[in-house]
């Protein structure tokens, strides 16, 4: 096997393509996810691979535990009629039991498709119709009940496997197994066929495809992304060299695993890499278990790194009047380290001392309390970042770089590296990949990590691509001449004014968001006289912000329509604006008063604001500002 590799190169501990230019792209020897799973957990065996909380207690499980549950459960559903090529669906929390399913799943040959927790029964029968899955995996009788509501719908459906028994203790459906049952269903495969489980693997191919991921549907039904073990191998292989994550690191995975991001970076670089993974007990815990487990490398959406910076900024008003002024030294003198960082430039050494003054006395205490008192890298994607909330974290002494990519690209496109890091641009492209600005200013995308195409809808897929094959990102971007790319905002959402200025809203509202009293913000403004915006508040923040000031309020509504309230966001764009020309500035602004979840159509599951829906939702509100 070896005989036939192109030439191989040892990065990061790992063996890649010297070229990534080309695949098939191989990692240790292995070109699938199955094949390099299998090599991790025989090498690894007792190690542990990642680690869950039962009763409030982490507990650690093996490699070995890890390769035995995914090759029961997927052998388990060979026997009960799955094919090669053939999809599961599964409808759950980010646990083990759900990577148990995404790697039992692909290395039988079958393709894997994870449906978000907050959407709605109906949501899960087209989702499952449209990938034509077999069976679906669940988490608990919450799941199980989405189902039950449209089962009916759903006819291709084999069996539905409940993961979690608790409160169907009495529950007994012919079509509804539990995951235990399933495991020895599997198990008494495995020992009728011993070899089965190894040959399916050994025939996994790079042009498979892997699984399926499903876009946000922003503009009508959602659409699966084909993605091939070749897509992953690749975005793994190049995504490590700039973005290293080793043998020794812990992690921890929040992001639903249904997302292309989290996907990459918790299930198939983990593999590669050998880190452990920790499971968060849920979003609401995410900061107490940033703390417990204080990652060695650890990625997330913006929102997440402005809730952290809001808390310390929180905090920080609060402090006692000595407090805030050694806060203030200690942030000067970080920044001022950052800058020559920044710029490759070599560091005062009155800057060095400074900071090493205020890093004992103050920032690595910091650090701790927000739980990144161990990491080596940060990463934001999936969304643009403020460059001063970048600036802030590198002045702190936490490095978050950004990057880029989408659901087509398997995740990643662009990257910042840690001796290569240009704040407010995603990065070069990656290794072997090659991106271009169109015309019309649209970033496209060429490498071994763009998808195969939308499952069954050809027509959809043609218009992702341009005449010569290059993908359509529908981001507008630029290249600088050093090959590194700057994001200005979504071709779609390019405002034209009244007047024919032609706005790209990203930077603004980036610049809103930076404030601790906004969580997110949408410009409106096309074919309009001036800009205006949609806000939606950071609940935790403005309500302590009352209450301090004794502003009565009674619900999430009666906070926004406070005066006070309104005052404090009218001061945040007022001081937003002097940053920007006059006709890009925000001339009035209405607050969402309807505290929104990723139930509501106006959000994505990682809590992103739909423009399309937020404006036709809240026409009325955008009518009073013109």
């Amino acid at each position: 096997m070896t005989d036939t590799l192109p030439p191989q190169e040892k990065v990061h501990g790992l063996m890649v393509n010297a070229d990534l230019s080309k695949g098939p792209f191989y990692i240790d020897g292995m070109d699938t996810t199955p094949k390099l799973f299998r090599k991790r957990c025989h090498d690894l065996g007792k190690r542990t691979a990642h680690r869950e909380k039962t009763f409030g207690i982490w507990r650690s499980h093996s490699w070995d535990d890890y390769f035995t549950r995914a090759k029961h459960l997927g052998l388990g559903l060979v026997s009960l009629g799955l094919k090669p090529g053939e999809v599961v669906s599964i409808l759950s929390e980010d646990n083990k039991e759900w990577m148990y399913t995404d790697m039992g799943v692909q290395c039988v040959g079958s393709i894997c498709s994870g449906v978000y927790t907050t959407d709605s029964a109906s949501q899960l029968e087209y989702l499952v119709n449209n990938s034509e899955s077999r069976f679906l995996l669940v988490e608990n009788d919450e799941q199980l009940d989405k189902f039950l509501q449209v089962r009916d719908q759903m006819p291709d459906l084999v069996k539905v496997i409940v993961i979690d028994r608790e409160g169907l203790h009495g529950f007994s459906d012919p079509q509804v197994i539990f995951l235990d049952e399933l495991y020895e269903i599997g198990a008494a495969y495995d020992a009728a066929n011993p070899q089965a489980f190894d040959a399916s693997i050994d025939a996994t191919k790079p042009e498979d495809t892997a699984i399926l991921v499903y876009t946000s549907g922003t503009t009508g039904k959602p659409k699966g992304a084909m993605i091939s073990h070749g897509n992953l191998m690749y975005s793994v292989s190049a995504g490590l060299r700039d973005g290293p994550v080793f043998d020794t690191d812990n992690q921890l995975c929040f992001l639903p695993l249904c997302h292309i991001l989290e996907r990459v970076f918790s299930v198939n670089a983990p593999i590669a890499a050998a880190s452990t993974i920790n499971f968060a007990e849920s979003p609401e815990t995410i900061f107490d278990n940033l703390q417990e487990v204080s990652p060695q490398t650890f990625v997330a959406v913006p929102r997440l790194w402005e809730k952290i910076y809001s808390q310390v900024a929180i905090s920080i008003g609060d402090a006692t009047g000595l407090q805030k002024w050694a806060y203030a030294k200690a942030l000067k003198a970080g920044a001022a380290r950052a800058d020559c960082l920044a710029q490759n430039k070599p560091i005062p050494l009155g800057t060095n001392l400074a900071y090493r003054f205020w890093d004992i006395a103050l920032l690595q205490n910091l650090r701790r309390m927000i739980g990144m008192d161990r990491l080596r890298r940060g990463g934001s994607g999936a969304a643009p970042i403020s460059p001063d909330l970048l600036k802030w974290y590198q002045s702190i002494g936490v490095p978050v770089l950004e990057g880029y990519g989408m659901t087509e690209s398997s995740g990643v496109i662009s990257i910042n590296s840690e001796g290569a890091n240009k704040v407010g641009t995603v990065g070069p492209a990656l290794p072997g990949a090659e991106i271009r600005i169109s015309p019309e200013g649209e970033v496209q995308y060429k490498a071994g990590n763009v998808f195969q195409g939308y499952w069954k809808n050809p027509e959809k897929t043609a218009e992702t691509f341009t005449e010569d094959g290059w993908l359509r990102t529908g981001d507008v971007g630029m290249l600088d001449n050093q090959g590194y790319l700057t994001i200005t905002g979504r071709l779609k959402d390019i405002i034209i004014t009244a007047g024919g200025k032609n706005i790209t809203p990203a930077e603004i509202e980036n610049k809103l968001k930076f404030s601790p009293y906004i969580s997110d913000v949408v410009v409106i403004g096309d074919k309009r006289k001036f800009l205006t915006c949609l806000v939606m508040i950071d609940q935790e923040n403005v309500e302590k912000f009352a209450q301090d000031r004794r502003v009565p309020f009674s619900n999430y509504a009666s906070l926004c329509a406070a005066q006070e309230v309104q005052d404090l966001i009218r001061e945040t764009i007022d001081n937003v604006n002097k940053d920007f020309a006059r006709v890009e500035q925000i001339k009035d602004f209405r607050l969402i008063n309807i505290l929104l979840t990723a139930d509501d159509d106006e959000l994505t599951p990682t809590m992103k604001l739909k423009r399309s829906f937020v404006e036709t939702k809240h026409s009325e509100l955008i009518s009073q500002m013109y």
